[in-house]
C-alpha cells in the first residue's frame, strides 16, 4: 500500500477513518428525516472516540477490535467497497475469493481504525461549510484533522444517497484517492504474483499478525 505511517503520517490513518466513518452512516428513517452527511459522521467519530480511550480497550487491541467491528460492520455496504478496490479483478474472482477478499479487507480497515482512535487521542476534526443542494445524491463532504504541532490535514469523503441512508464511496487525502491507492496496490500484488489468492493470503497474515501487535506499531 502506498500510504504509510511514514510518508503521510496522520493523514494515512485519517483516510481510513474518514471511509469508515462515512461507510458507517446510521440508517436515518425518512419519516424522522436525514441527517446531513457530516452530522452522520461527526456522531460516529465522537462516539467511538471516547469508546477507545477507556483503558480495558486502550490496553487490550482485540477487544478494542470487536468494538469496532461491532458497531461499524452492520452498516458497511462492503459489496460496494470490494467492487470498487478490485475493479477488473472483482469480475474474474470466484464467489469464494470474493467471501475471502471481503473478510480480509474489513478486518484490516477495521484493525487500522482501531489504532487510529487508540494511538490519537488528541486530534480533532474540523467540518467545513458543506456545499449541497437539496436535490443533491452526491456530495463532497470537506474536513480537516488537526492535532498539535502539526499541519491541518485535508480529508474529504465523496458521498451517494442510497435511500435514506449517506455513504462514502471515496475518500481523498490531500486530493489523493484512498480507494484509487488501495485498487492500485492491489493490482500490483496481483501482477507480480500472479495470484488473487496470494493477495488473501497476504491480508490474512497480516490481519493475523496485527492482532497480535497492533498495526501502528508494525508500520503496516
Amino acid at each position: 500500500m502506498k500510504f504509510t505511517k511514514s510518508s503521510f503520517g496522520l493523514a494515512s490513518w485519517a483516510g481510513v477513518l474518514g471511509l469508515l466513518l462515512g461507510l458507517c452512516a446510521a440508517t436515518v428513517r425518512a419519516e424522522e428525516g436525514l441527517l446531513p452527511p457530516q452530522v452522520v459522521i461527526q456522531k460516529t467519530a465522537d462516539q467511538l472516540q471516547v469508546s477507545l480511550q477507556k483503558p480495558e480497550y486502550k490496553s487490550d487491541f482485540r477487544k478494542a477490535t470487536a468494538l469496532v467491528d461491532q458497531i461499524i460492520e452492520p452498516q458497511i455496504d462492503f459489496d460496494r467497497v470490494s467492487v470498487l478496490i478490485l475493479g477488473k479483478l472483482w469480475k474474474t474472482a470466484s464467489p469464494e475469493q470474493k467471501d475471502r477478499f471481503k473478510k480480509e479487507f474489513r478486518l484490516l480497515l477495521v484493525r487500522t481504525y482501531t489504532t487510529a482512535f487508540t494511538e490519537y487521542a488528541d486530534w480533532k476534526i474540523r467540518y467545513l461549510p458543506l456545499e449541497m443542494n437539496p436535490a443533491d445524491k452526491k456530495v463532497m463532504v470537506r474536513t480537516e484533522i488537526l492535532q498539535s504541532g502539526a499541519q491541518p490535514v485535508g480529508v474529504n469523503y465523496r458521498m451517494i444517497l442510497e435511500g435514506s441512508q449517506w455513504k462514502v464511496y471515496d475518500v481523498l487525502i490531500e486530493g489523493v484517492s484512498l480507494l484509487q491507492n488501495y485498487r492500485s496496490s492491489f493490482t500490483e500484488e496481483v501482477a507480480r504474483t500472479g495470484s488473487l489468492d496470494q493477495l488473501i493470503a497476504h491480508l490474512t497474515e497480516r490481519n493475523a499478525a496485527a492482532l497480535k501487535e497492533p498495526v501502528g506499531k508494525k508500520g503496516s
